[in-house]
Order: structure tokens, then C-alpha cells, then sequence
């Protein structure tokens, strides 16, 4: 009979053990679900890219730049749902930022437009990779979406300015002084070797 008890007690608190330990990991998912929503909420609300043209040169780049049009078209493009789609989304943002230094038109093929464009793709891929993280930190991802934001107006005002500048007339003999000054660039700077023949006094 004591067996018995002693085994039904045992049944009754293990019973009871299970039951707790259930409600303690509900209680754990409930709130990792709270938590993965308001990561969510952050993200969607943040995810606001500037996806038009903010100037003429940049509007009629989308044009004839194959590379700048669909870049844009995928930042206009918003996610929805699910922390999932705005991964690959993020994903698929990356790849068309890459694209970015291919087929570069000849008059945007500069140093000032390159670093910009690197600077930018470096932004993108940060945010592709915060994205993917076990523990998504939205702060950063929000932060980011707002420098991407930032290097995209600076790329877009430097195209500006090379088409403007490229408007000014050039003085007479402009370009053959620049021309001039180029090719003395590429004279080496090194003194020319002394003759032997000549003696000095």
C-alpha cells in the first residue's frame, strides 16, 4: 500500500514538474514572439528608402543607366508580412547596389562617382547583414536605411554637378592646357643624368 502512495506522489509531482516547465516555455515563446514582433513593427516602419529621382540628371539616368533603374525599382519595391520577405529583400537590394559599378556611363566613370558608389554598396550590405542575424538589431537597420538615404542624395547631387560643369563652355586653349598639364604629370620627376664630357669650374 505505502508503494502504492509513494507512486501515485511520485506521478502527481512529476504531472505537476511537466506542467510547469510546459507553461514556463510557452511563457518564454509568447515572449520571443513579442519580441520578434516589435523588431518587425521597427523594421516596417523604418524601411522607407528614397526611390525616385531627386534631381533631373538623376531621372534622366534611369533612362539610358540600366544598372541605377532597377536599383531604384527594388528600393521602391516594400516588403510586407514577414521578417523573412524583408530579408530577401534586403538580399536582393545588395545584388542590384553590386550591379551598380558595372556599365557606369562614360561622363559618371570618375573617382568622385565610384567612391560614392562604393560607400553606398557598403551601406547596403551592412544592412543585408544585421538583417540576417540571429538576433536582428533594428535600431541599426533603421539607422542604416537613413545613411543609404543620405549616400544616395549625395551620389545623385554629384551626377548634378558633373552635368552642370560639363555645361560650361571651356575658354579658348582650356583644353590644350589640360592636356598640357597631364602629360607633364607623367614626366617622371627624377633630374636628368649629368654628362661626363661637361666639366664643372
Amino acid at each position: 500500500m505505502k508503494y502504492k502512495i509513494s507512486l501515485l506522489l511520485l506521478f502527481v509531482f512529476a504531472l505537476n514538474s511537466c506542467q510547469n516547465e510546459n507553461a514556463k516555455r510557452l511563457a518564454e515563446n509568447a515572449k520571443e514572439a513579442k519580441k520578434k514582433e516589435v523588431i518587425f513593427n521597427n523594421i516596417n516602419k523604418g524601411w522607407v528608402f528614397i526611390d525616385e529621382p531627386i534631381n533631373e540628371v538623376s531621372e534622366q539616368k534611369v533612362k539610358t543607366w540600366n544598372e541605377w533603374r532597377e536599383f531604384l525599382k527594388e528600393l521602391d519595391d516594400k516588403p510586407r508580412k514577414t521578417i523573412g520577405a524583408f530579408q530577401k529583400k534586403s538580399t536582393a537590394i545588395a545584388k542590384k547596389a553590386m550591379a551598380l559599378n558595372e556599365n557606369i556611363p562614360p561622363e559618371f566613370n570618375i573617382p568622385q562617382i565610384k567612391s560614392r558608389i562604393s560607400i553606398l554598396i557598403t551601406k547596403v550590405k551592412m544592412m543585408d547583414l544585421f538583417l540576417h542575424l540571429d538576433r536582428i538589431p533594428d535600431e541599426k537597420v533603421t539607422f542604416l536605411i537613413g545613411e543609404i538615404n543620405k549616400e544616395l542624395v549625395s551620389l545623385e547631387r554629384q551626377m548634378d554637378k558633373i552635368v552642370e560643369k560639363s555645361k560650361i563652355p571651356k575658354e579658348e586653349g582650356e583644353a590644350d592646357f589640360l592636356r598640357m598639364l597631364d602629360t607633364t604629370r607623367a614626366i617622371p620627376n627624377t633630374p636628368a643624368p649629368l654628362d661626363k664630357n661637361l666639366q664643372v669650374e
